[in-house]
């Protein structure tokens, strides 16, 4: 994966996670859907209970409130992980349809499969933004991160852009990410992109957690060169993450929408469009609004800054006053430096 790639424009990741639902099946119609829908990638996380945690039952391992309220982490994750066999499958699938593969390692024994595997470039989660060791390790494989920076302090951040440039790789884009599933719109603030961008300098993607289009395509406007957004077959298709995914067709109207930004956005210019050249002759400029003999004087009742644009700009009005008219100026004229 070319570093370029993911840094000019915007490219668009679908993540699968747990929406497979424990079907291999679902998992390939997910690649298919997600090509169909416009992603750009898709990504999958690689990960067993046993890396991600330890099975104990005690306090400190259940999850209390939100959407998984009462799960035991090791089942939750026994039950949402990708099976590792299912990889070549699906990698192979997305190679085979023409969308790129992505997947988020979780230790270093799911770096290394992965890098087995031949993947292109890197995802590393929020609640992995802590995990030094793992983003060092990461990093030493040379290939291009996303750093997802949800509940992330400017310390914390900065810690990982670092942990990435002591192994020599800058191939590096922070997502901005509101860690609560789904999101709520007032706890976004997408306005940290542009601090983030300027803080690390980096280049800075949305990892969106939000129900709709409309994070994504104000992240776009604010400069995100990456939108990362859940993608499911259906909501009815119970998964752990099922409830802020996108259903293909919202995925697909989120694509057009954060295309649409992405043009409307465009670039910073004060050039005139080819349109924009012929409207200027609507634009006000100075005219004589009555007869005007030779030698007499240009007054307010005689000239004035009317539409269309074929004289001088209003700006020499106050130059003008007092002169005398070097000849004969009919009603209707144009106004120019020369009829002084």
């Amino acid at each position: 994966m070319a570093y370029s790639k993911l840094i000019s424009g915007v490219y668009i990741v679908a993540e699968m996670s747990a929406n497979h639902a424990g079907s291999l099946e679902n998992a390939l119609e997910i690649v298919h859907s997600a090509k169909q829908a416009g992603a750009d990638c898709l990504k999958i996380q690689t990960y067993t209970a046993d890396t991600m945690t330890i099975d104990c039952d005690n306090e400190y391992f259940r999850i209390k409130g939100g959407l998984w309220d009462g799960y035991k982490l090791y089942d939750l994750y026994k039950e949402a992980g990708t099976p590792w066999e299912w990889h070549v499958a699906i990698k192979a699938e997305c190679e085979k349809i023409g969308i790129d593969f992505l997947s988020t390692p979780f230790d270093h024994s799911s770096v290394d499969f992965l890098e087995e595997l031949g993947v292109g470039f890197y995802k590393i989660a929020s609640f992995e933004l802590v995990d030094i060791p793992l983003i060092e390790y990461t990093a030493s494989k040379g290939k291009p991160l996303l750093i997802s920076c949800g509940m992330g302090s400017p310390e914390e951040i900065q810690d990982a852009v670092d942990a990435c440039k002591r192994q020599g790789n800058e191939q590096i884009v922070l997502l901005k990410c509101c860690s609560e599933y789904p999101a709520n719109f007032a706890d976004m603030n997408l306005a940290t992109i542009l601090d983030m961008r300027e803080r690390f300098g980096v280049p800075v993607g949305l990892s969106d957690h939000s129900m709709g289009s409309i994070g994504a395509v104000v992240g776009v406007s604010l400069g995100a060169c990456v939108v990362e957004k859940h993608f499911c077959l259906s909501r009815k298709l119970k998964s752990a993450d099922c409830a802020f995914s996108m259903e293909p067709e919202e995925f697909a109207e989120m694509v057009r929408n954060v295309r649409a930004a992405t043009e409307i956005r465009g670039h910073i210019s004060y050039e005139l469009t080819e349109s924009e050249k012929t409207s200027t002759v609507f634009r006000r400029s100075l005219f004589a609004v009555q007869d005007i003999k030779q030698g007499d004087l240009f007054t307010r009742g005689n000239i004035s800054c009317i539409r269309p644009g074929y004289g001088i700009k209003p700006k020499y009005l106050p130059d003008l006053l007092g002169e005398r008219a070097g000849k004969s100026i009919l009603r209707g004229t144009p106004i120019d430096f020369n009829m002084q």
